[in-house]
């Protein structure tokens, strides 16, 4: 009896293990990035916030406004922010190897807004800033 009761709880133990490090293979694609052609799609992709955090690290609570704005990539090397106050449109370039975006507004006289690649696959894009503050956006 003690033989048995060994021997399942060996097994649901071994099979525990096994599904943990399997949903943490899976699930984390922190420092993932991907080809740049995962910004944009075939010829545009539309990406939201999902989450928002500090340099410190802590979350920031976003706006009803926050959580409408939109950013699309274009597979030509333009981009458009949008909220429903305001639109910004611009020239980016990606350094793959660098893990860093730029974002040049349109008309803008000084060098773009240069932001670390942190997570970058089909459906996330994870930007820091170079503050430290990260924000974390999804395919939409």
């Amino acid at each position: 009896m003690k033989n048995s009761q060994l021997a399942a709880r060996t097994f649901l133990a071994g099979f525990a293990l096994l599904l943990s490090l399997f949903v943490v293979a899976c699930g984390n694609d922190k420092g993932k990035v991907e080809a740049v052609n995962m910004l944009y799609g075939t010829d545009s992709k539309v990406w939201k916030t999902t989450k928002e955090t500090s340099s410190a690290g802590d979350k920031v609570k976003q706006t009803s406004e926050q959580k409408q704005e939109e950013l699309r990539i274009f597979a030509n090397g333009n981009y458009t922010m949008t909220s429903p106050t305001e639109s910004v449109s611009g020239k980016y370039t990606f350094d793959q190897a660098g893990k860093t975006i730029t974002m040049t507004p349109a008309g803008a006289t000084a060098a773009g807004n240069q932001f670390a690649v942190e997570t970058l696959t089909e459906d996330k894009l994870t930007l820091v800033g170079t503050s430290g503050a990260k924000l974390m956006l999804e395919k939409q």
